[in-house]
């Protein structure tokens, strides 16, 4: 059957609004808001970097993709629709584009394979759906939402995931769709030292000579009806385990979604972020000792995360948005009903 979640002519029809840009956003990206947004977004493409003399065509290569990812979560929000189909648009477009570290573009494993993680969740239920260690799923958020949806289960992992997809009706495709040469070249490097990249606690060289040591998507939205939803995705560590899992599809750890806090998607170094509870630590914050949203975030990413490990994008049932990070940048994008539309890439100097 055809799994109906993106409905292919309304999606098209979301996309056809436009928007003029707001100012260039500082480092962070954060607002108050004395009002509630009827919606608000942000999304992210990654904690690590290329390098700052990569030359304006590269630069202007990734800000034209984040223009693009946030232009399908903007007009799914502005034209009525749900914090979820929202994110889950927003991931699963990014996950096609081979710029980022998530579906075609992933990073490679020791073996020279690809696999890959995705969550979801929404904030008003507090269902969530997340995949572990696929293979041949062309987009992993998509068979996240179906977790969520349409089964008992939170989690799946490996094969079983798999044959779900095949259920769902969810494309699966041959590992060398997910090949990029970018990622290959930065296999073979890490491989032949036998490492893996952005090790814990590293802080980023500034002879980094290749983009995204630490790559994930995720996208973070509230929409008219109140609620917060957040997804994220990844290709995980270049080099890593075969059957390594990251703090993507961990909820409470890399994606959280809950109308009485806010909603949190991370990225960077994942193991990091597990022994911090970085997603579910900032809404505690909140919702435990009433903390607003840029205090929480700036409290975990400064205080309790290694400098160089990663950031943070969330969003709070007012509609403000934060988005934090310890490295030299976060490929980044804000969005709101009050007409903010900004993309980033380097933190301010």
């Amino acid at each position: 059957m055809t799994f109906p979640i993106i409905r292919n002519a309304v999606i098209a029809a979301l996309l056809l609004g436009g928007c003029a840009k707001a100012p260039t956003m500082d480092q962070n990206g954060n607002g108050t808001a004395a009002h509630r947004k009827e919606w608000a977004i942000a999304i992210h493409g990654g904690s690590g970097t290329m390098r700052r003399d990569a030359g304006p065509e590269r630069e202007r290569e990734y800000l034209d993709a984040l223009d693009s990812a946030l232009t399908i979560g903007r007009n799914v929000l502005a034209a009525g629709g749900t914090s979820v189909d929202a994110v889950e648009a927003v991931v699963r477009h990014m996950e096609d584009n081979p710029l980022f570290n998530a579906g075609r573009g992933a990073a490679y494993n020791r073996d020279g394979m690809h696999e890959l993680d995705a969550a979801i969740m929404v904030g008003d239920t507090k269902k969530s759906g997340a995949v572990a260690a696929v293979r041949e799923v062309r987009n992993p958020i998509t068979l996240a939402r179906f977790v969520m949806d349409s089964t008992m289960h939170s989690l799946m992992a490996g094969r079983g995931a798999e044959e779900l997809a095949d259920t769902a009706g969810i494309e699966r495709v041959p590992d060398d769709y997910f090949h990029t040469s970018m990622r290959e070249e930065r296999w073979l490097e890490e491989n032949g030292r036998g490492t893996v990249s952005a090790e814990a606690g590293e802080v980023e060289p500034d002879d980094a000579s290749l983009d995204n040591r630490m790559g994930t998507v995720g996208a973070v939205a509230l929409d008219r009806f109140g609620n917060v939803a957040a997804a994220t995705s990844t290709g995980g560590l270049t080099n890593k385990l075969p059957g390594r899992v990251g703090d993507s599809p961990l909820i409470g750890i890399g994606t959280y979604a809950d109308n009485a806090s806010c909603a949190v998607s991370c990225t960077g170094h994942g193991e990091e972020f597990i022994r911090q509870t970085v997603a579910f630590r900032i809404a505690a914050l909140m919702e435990l000792k009433g903390e607003s949203l840029d205090t929480a975030v700036t409290t975990v990413v400064d205080t309790k995360l290694r400098q160089g490990t990663g950031g943070v994008i969330a969003v709070d049932a007012k509609g403000n948005l934060s988005l934090e990070f310890n490295t030299r940048g976060m490929y980044r994008g804000a969005a709101d009903s009050d007409g903010r539309f900004e993309t980033a890439i380097w933190a301010k100097e």
